[in-house]
This record gives C-alpha cells, sequence and structure tokens, in this order.
C-alpha cells in the first residue's frame, strides 16, 4: 500500500516538473517553412545565451532592402558548447551571414538558425558540425 502510494506521488511530481516544459515547447514545423531557406547579411544586434534555444537578433535588409531586425532562434546553449561557440564567440555589431528556415508569417521576420558566419575572420557555425574556421 504505502509502496503504490509512493509510485503515484513520484508520477505526479515527474509530470509536474516536466509537463509545464513540454506544453510550453513549440513545434518547428508550425513556425517556420520546411523545406525553404533564407539567407540574411547584416549586423549582430544581440546574440542571447538561454535555454531551451539561443536568440540572435540581426539587422538585416528584407526582401524589398528595408533593413529589418530579423529574430533567429538559435541551438540551445549546450549544442552551441559541445562545438565550440560560447556566450562571447558573437558580440553585438559583428557582420554575419545568417542561413535558415523563414518563418511562416513573414511580416515576423523570424528565422530558424541552420548556420551562421562572420566571414571577418572565418568563423562558421552549422548545425550539429561545430564551427569550421
Amino acid at each position: 500500500m504505502k509502496y503504490g502510494f509512493l509510485v503515484r506521488l513520484g508520477m505526479v511530481a515527474f509530470l509536474i516538473s516536466g509537463g509545464g516544459q513540454a506544453f510550453a515547447h513549440h513545434s518547428v514545423t508550425a513556425l517556420y517553412i520546411q523545406g525553404q531557406t533564407v539567407t540574411i547579411k547584416g549586423t549582430l544586434k544581440e546574440f542571447l545565451w538561454r535555454n531551451p534555444h539561443s536568440l540572435f537578433k540581426v539587422e538585416a535588409p528584407d526582401d524589398k532592402g528595408e533593413l529589418q531586425l530579423w529574430v533567429i532562434e538559435g541551438a540551445a546553449p549546450t549544442q552551441l558548447a559541445a562545438d565550440g561557440v560560447t556566450r562571447t564567440t558573437l558580440r553585438a555589431n559583428d557582420q554575419v551571414i545568417v542561413t535558415g528556415r523563414p518563418g511562416r508569417a513573414s511580416g515576423d521576420h523570424r528565422i530558424l538558425l541552420q548556420s551562421i558566419e562572420r566571414p571577418s575572420d572565418g568563423f562558421k557555425w552549422q548545425g550539429n558540425s561545430g564551427p569550421a574556421y
């Protein structure tokens, strides 16, 4: 009897502690267009090293040539760190080239990161392959 109660209590605690994360996480296919890529060239304004995904804010022209602030959803810090990227690898005002999947709402100027390059020193991060110099 006591064992069954502890098992149920443990299951409830597990669901409560992890359930919020599961519901808070979003579907990539709901937010980004699969099978399409977009590339932008611009100025890195901010690099947010945070979980569950890093975020990059890049000022770059849209397809009409107008400067926009793009929000790029990147890999988790643990994945970036495993590839040799740190919170100081990319800094504000770096000139970068970003390639990724475009957001479904074109006016949002969102991209799901596939690769980021800094031509000034040859830095490149691409998916799980890590940085290339």
